[in-house]
């Protein structure tokens, strides 16, 4: 079988602080968008998990997140079946879209399919938290309100449709780098409940200025470029931008069709112009509803 697996944007993103566990505590609004990988599964007559991957930068041993979701679900079911699992990578790595949360929750969801285990959708989502708070959401799918690590999901009303400029700058950010120097005392905090209010009301320019993200206090002093990028998406036409997870990934949203793709078209050749040598991906986007995995061909 061949399913989808989405990436996902944070349309607003609190850190309330840090647990005695370690973890952080946040309360976010989380969207899935239609950009997404594909993942091949199909068994095979051994007892291994054999993982290719078109993207020569990505492991594809037992450190990859596609692996360690199926090993973990063969030892939920007591199966050792033979898994033959090829991944087509659209989705940038390191970019605040969850790819690779959403990859092991793809590979959870179709090998569960395929296999006819019957685990239910909440029994998914308690093997996926063990390996990644958003792998539980990237089975969920859609638009929802994330607490606790980002595994307590309560779905809400979908965003109204729209189209998203998806830029993902050429850089890496380290995740940990960024709870690490985060300063939740002083840091401006979105509110994450009057967004969710604007989302049911279906109300987009309300959705657009009302976009924040307590992390972007940290990834944007270490990297300006990003809030070069939002701002010229707003001037460009964006209803509004914004930084996704902890970067460094920016999204603009636009309520026409056209003014995205020219905002697309202007982006790129400025990019180009201005900075050749470096790797810009690109995309314009639209919100993917909720359960998309479960419809897996």
């Amino acid at each position: 079988m061949k399913i989808s697996a989405n990436a996902k944007i944070n349309l607003s993103l609190d850190v309330l602080g840090t647990r005695p566990d370690g973890y952080h505590e946040v309360c976010m609004i989380m969207q899935s968008v239609d950009l997404h990988d594909t993942l091949e599964i199909k068994e095979n007559s051994t007892s291994s998990i054999i993982l290719t991957c078109d993207n020569n930068a990505l492991p594809c041993d037992d450190t990859n997140l596609i692996v360690r979701a199926a090993k973990a679900l063969m030892s939920e079911v007591g199966a050792s079946d033979g898994i033959d699992i090829n991944l087509s990578k659209v989705i940038p790595m390191a970019a605040g879209l969850a790819g690779g949360s959403a990859d092991a929750a793809a590979a959870l969801v179709g090998i569960n399919k395929l296999m006819g285990y019957g685990l239910s959708v909440d029994r998914l989502k308690d093997i996926g938290a063990k390996l990644g708070a958003d792998i539980p959401f990237c089975i969920q799918g859609g638009t929802c309100m994330a607490e606790g690590i980002g595994e307590r999901l309560t779905p809400i009303a979908s965003m109204p449709d729209c189209y998203i400029v998806l830029i993902k700058p050429p850089m890496d950010v380290s995740t940990k780098y960024v709870y690490d120097n985060l300063s939740t005392d002083t840091a401006p905090h979105p509110d994450v409940y009057g967004m969710k209010s604007f989302i049911e009301n279906k109300d987009l320019n309300g959705i657009s200025s009302s976009l924040g993200n307590i992390l972007e206090s940290v990834t944007v002093k270490k990297y300006p470029e990003i809030s070069d990028i939002t701002k010229r998406l707003k001037q460009l036409g964006a209803n509004g931008a914004l930084m996704s997870g902890s970067g460094p990934s920016v999204f603009g949203l636009f309520d026409d069709e056209a003014a995205a793709n020219r905002a697309f078209a202007a982006m790129r050749e400025e990019f180009a112009l201005t900075d050749p040598d470096r790797d810009y991906m690109m995309f314009v986007c639209r919100p993917a509803g909720e359960g998309v995995f479960l419809y897996a061909d």
